[in-house]
């Protein structure tokens, strides 16, 4: 039996027609197949890969961490140098009163803790979401996932959870005494790349602080440069509550955190004591790879490039078939007619190396987020590949 059919018969499904690439080996921008085909990766792991596949430094730091300890007690237990270091720089680059880190082991783990966190502290249990957003799919992160699609065949669900328009005048009207928090993506992701007006995001921002509502952004795709900044919600002059992170977090390493102040994540700490565990989060090699990958991201200062890369893209993506290309950094969505359109397209590019897929709530959008080291020349040939299978 060969490793397709290992695959397809051991390892769980999560859809009848799986890619299946039996993918060997990644380095910078590419992926490398069993047969030697080399990719050119243009979702980079869906925005994980932000400093490009295996980083020197990045691979230094997980087998330094491997020779000195791997998982020794559950998280917030012992003092774990690189758990506390990565928490250190996260916090400096971070502004006040973002300063307590509590890492998770993904980022739907992180939209959980955060969930939690903002009933305990407001005492209250409204959540209002938005339509189309996408949080993970644990049970109460798809809760409140936008699209009734995705959360239909497993009701009940948590109760109290309103999903309104994003960007609209309704979901800020809605916001009031017994809002619990606000929980949106800064720019949705897998609506096809949908920016919110600066006006917008500041008038949430407010109400939110007027009734003491606590505003949760995430950017567990927005975040490390994606953007062109290195936060997605310094494009809006805000400052969240609490802020999920993920996907690029642990540098290619499985890794999620939620960020809040050192007064709001305390009441985690007391009625009841340990109000959120893990024995995972916070791993020891994720957060060594994750310190090394921000380290990476913040010394060849890679956010700074991102807006020539994009417009490179917006302006090589042109082409009778493509209807819009919505763009916010190196996170973009190109549009066709129809999902049968796109899907073509995908699979004509894979078969010529250009990895890409499509958005779960844009089904006609093809999606690009790739690692931000990608060069001009790279830009080039995946952008000829795309549209001369247009």
């Amino acid at each position: 039996m060969n490793q397709r059919e290992l695959f397809l018969r051991h390892v769980a499904q999560t859809s009848p027609a799986p890619l299946a690439l039996d993918i060997v080996k990644a380095e910078g921008v590419y992926l490398f197949d069993a047969a030697g085909k080399k990719y050119t990766d243009l979702i980079g792991g869906i925005s994980v890969a932000n400093t490009g596949h295996r980083h020197p430094q990045v691979i230094a730091a997980i087998q330094k961490q491997l020779d000195a300890y791997l998982h020794v007690m559950v998280y917030g237990e012992f003092i774990e140098s690189p758990q506390v270091q990565f928490a250190q720089l996260l916090a400096e680059h971070l502004p006040a009163p973002l300063s307590s880190v509590y890492f998770t082991n993904s980022g739907a783990e992180a939209v959980e803790g955060a969930m939690k966190l903002a009933k305990r502290v407001t005492g209250r249990t409204r959540i209002l979401a938005f339509s189309n957003s996408y949080h993970g799919s644990t049970q109460g992160a798809l809760s409140i996932m936008g699209n009734e699609y995705w959360r239909n065949a497993f009701r009940p669900l948590l109760p109290d959870v309103l999903h309104l328009q994003y960007n609209s005048q309704e979901a800020l009207d809605e916001i009031n005494e017994h809002t619990a928090c606000v929980i949106a993506e800064t720019v949705q992701a897998e609506a096809g790349i949908i920016t919110p007006d600066r006006s917008w995001m500041q008038a949430l921002r407010k109400k939110c602080t007027e009734t003491g509502t606590l505003l949760i952004l995430d950017e567990i795709q927005a975040g490390f440069g994606r953007t062109g900044k290195l936060w997605g919600f310094e494009h809006f002059d805000v400052v969240p509550d609490i802020l999920l992170l993920g996907k690029s977090l642990g540098g290619g390493m499985p890794l999620g955190a939620f960020v809040a102040s050192k007064d709001l994540m305390d009441q985690f700490t007391d009625n009841p004591v340990l109000g959120h565990i893990t024995t995972f989060g916070g791993h020891p090699v994720s957060c060594a790879a994750g310190k090394a990958a921000m380290e990476v991201l913040l010394k060849e200062d890679l956010a700074s490039s991102v807006a020539a890369k994009e417009k490179l893209f917006r302006e090589l993506l042109v082409h009778p078939n493509i209807k819009a290309v919505r763009s916010f950094g190196l996170w973009m969505a190109v549009a066709f007619d129809s999902f049968e359109t796109n899907k073509r397209i995908i699979d004509a590019s894979i078969e010529q190396g250009v990895l890409t897929d499509w958005f779960l709530f844009a089904s006609n959008c093809l999606r690009i987020s790739p690692p931000l080291t990608i060069d001009e020349e790279q830009i080039r040939a995946a952008c000829k590949v795309i549209t001369d299978h247009c």
